[in-house]
């Protein structure tokens, strides 16, 4: 347990939260036998608090007719690197601007590619941990980068992303940088940075797929806004 009134998840009265194990990693700073935990949160009754999204996606992915579709994701997760003290991307000018986008996406160069030694530390720390991180690139955005996750199968690609993007602001605290997630850190024409799911489903996966995948395109339609 902890005290969930310390990361406002629990009022100061009442404030015990307790965790539940949900799936492990080798740990990759501690090495050995040590390992990270994902757990997630409920309260001493047993309900998940409100920040426990896990919990309600458990029950949707142990479901029988899910499981039988074995559902596939892969993950695109984009990101930042700020210099620490001035909030800026790594590799800008203070108070400036770097030249136009164009060089950097998959970029090579001490002019071009900022970070680099994070981003090879983080993908190796990640396959010793056992997450499936399939690729790592760099973006559009000079001091952005990208890594991917999958595929992966259900919920394990919820825990891997979480596991991975814990061991990335690990790694950006040694290195004296901060990790940003924000979707657009700097304003203009600079790109966003955002977590593209690549998803697929056994049926969309066989023979005549792509009826299924229009099918749910269809569907997907009819709430576009709320799943934006």
């Amino acid at each position: 347990n902890y005290d969930g009134s310390s990361t406002g998840q629990a009022p100061g009265k009442d404030s015990e939260v307790i965790i539940y194990p949900q799936a492990i990693f080798r740990d990759p700073f501690r090495r050995g036998k040590n390992i990270l935990v994902i757990c997630d949160t409920y309260t001493p009754a047993g309900e998940p608090i409100p920040t426990n999204k896990r919990a309600n996606a458990a029950k949707i992915f142990s479901h029988p007719d899910v499981v039988a579709e074995e559902p596939w994701f892969g993950i695109e997760q984009e990101y930042t690197l700020l210099q620490k003290d001035v909030q800026w991307p790594l590799g800008w000018p203070i108070g400036g601007y770097p030249g136009p986008q164009g060089p950097y996406y998959c970029g090579t160069g001490a002019d071009k590619a900022y970070g680099r030694d994070i981003v090879d530390a983080h993908y190796k720390a990640c396959l010793y941990a056992g997450i499936n991180i399939s690729g790592i690139n760099g973006e559009v955005m000079p001091g952005q980068w990208e890594f991917q996750v999958g595929p992966t199968v259900g919920i394990s690609s919820g825990d891997q992303v979480w596991a991975a993007r814990y061991i990335l602001e690990r790694i950006t605290e040694v290195a004296g940088v901060v990790l940003s997630f924000d979707p657009k850190p700097i304003q203009g024409d600079w790109n966003g940075a955002g977590a593209h799911t690549n998803y697929s489903t056994k049926s969309m996966r066989e023979e005549g797929g792509i009826k299924v995948i229009k099918k749910a395109i269809e569907k997907l339609g009819l709430r576009h806004k709320e799943h934006i």
